[in-house]
């Protein structure tokens, strides 16, 4: 069922049964989602954009547990702002899923010439100095602004990229992804595979994007100031830039409505600082990559995906920052862990 041009991403294969989902059960789940698909590509641009911002805001309103999460998220990070704003960028964030999620949709109808009025490149000289190096490229990004797009649209100008992700449980929904993701050369790096996947791309001289700003646990993940609070972070995208000298460039698809079109933005290449100290040096440019995102999340609160409980694993001794038992919010001392093992890279879970 999918359309025409569609194709799942090299090396991969669709099956009908997996250990969690029986086949009818599989088709059961698929259909629905096939269809929304099939309708936001058949409908007009303009309106595809308002049924999604539609039911975003729908999604706001009805989901209250991610809600209590996002309002949360907002006081700990934007302790500054008063709770009404907080509401309102948690409001245009969902706004913000649903023209992304209508975006999605649409893939199969762009092409280069159509999709080009709808967004444009800053900073692109920087991706291309560092793709220019010839030692690989590690695209720093997180679930902010239209993050599924991004990969997308830079595949669709010409500079195909790789993408970690783990197998959906449904093997059809899985297939629709996937297909939906490789358009334009673009391909997958299994979650499980996500270390060797890296390596093996940046000795290439390839670019992959990774998701740095979610929830992590120890040992994959260490802890490093986001927001002024200590968020155990992945280190993989680290141990791997370290390793292989590939170059950190940060990318991130954000929409400007004052342009009423997405801008692909991409940063100075962060260059890490080496002592010697292996353990010191992927701590110290974790930091510094989690900082760079901090930074642009600041600029634009309301594109960041606040539904996630970032801050979910603490460090020893300090309480919750979520459920009954959590404190007020508030600022904890940001602190580094005492201890970083060298492990080999991880990809971020999405734990929400």
């Amino acid at each position: 069922m999918l359309s025409p041009g569609q194709s799942p991403c090299r090396g991969f294969t669709l099956v009908t049964v997996s250990r969690t989902t029986g086949p009818t059960r599989s088709l059961i789940e698929y259909l629905p989602v096939w269809a929304v698909v099939r309708l936001f590509a058949l409908l007009p641009p303009g309106l595809a954009r308002q049924l999604g911002g539609l039911l975003g805001s729908l999604l706001f309103r009805l989901h209250r547990r991610l809600r209590s999460v996002g309002l949360r998220n907002l006081a700990l990070a934007l302790p500054q702002l008063p709770p009404d704003e907080h509401r309102r960028i948690l409001l245009r964030q969902y706004r913000s899923l649903g023209w992304h999620f209508a975006a999605f949709c649409r893939i199969s109808r762009n092409t280069r010439e159509h999709a080009a009025p709808s967004f444009r490149y800053e900073g692109l000289e920087h991706f291309e100095r560092a793709q220019a190096a010839g030692k690989g490229v590690l695209i720093l990004t997180g679930h902010f602004g239209a993050w599924e797009l991004s990969s997308y649209v830079h595949s669709l100008m010409g500079h195909p990229m790789g993408l970690v992700a783990r197998r959906m449980d449904n093997p059809r929904l899985d297939h629709l992804v996937r297909s939906m993701r490789c358009r334009h050369g673009n391909w997958i790096i299994p979650r499980d595979q996500f270390a060797r996947g890296l390596l093996e791309a940046m000795h290439a001289g390839r670019s992959v994007g990774v998701l740095m700003d979610t929830n992590m646990t120890p040992p994959e993940g260490i802890f490093v100031p986001f927001f002024g609070i200590p968020a155990c972070t992945a280190s993989g995208l680290a141990r791997i830039a370290l390793r292989t000298g590939a170059a950190i460039v940060p990318g991130f698809l954000l929409w400007h409505p004052e342009e009423s079109r997405y801008v692909l933005h991409f940063a100075p290449q962060i260059i890490p600082e080496t002592t010697g100290d292996r353990a010191a040096d992927i701590e110290r440019l974790t930091a510094q990559c989690t900082a760079v995102l901090e930074s642009w999340i600041r600029r634009y609160p309301d594109q960041w995906l606040w539904i996630h409980r970032r801050w979910k694993t603490r460090p020893p001794g300090q309480p919750p920052l979520y459920g009954p038992s959590a404190p007020p919010a508030s600022r904890p001392a940001a602190r580094h862990s005492s201890e970083i093992r060298d492990i080999p890279a991880q990809e971020p879970s999405h734990d929400q």
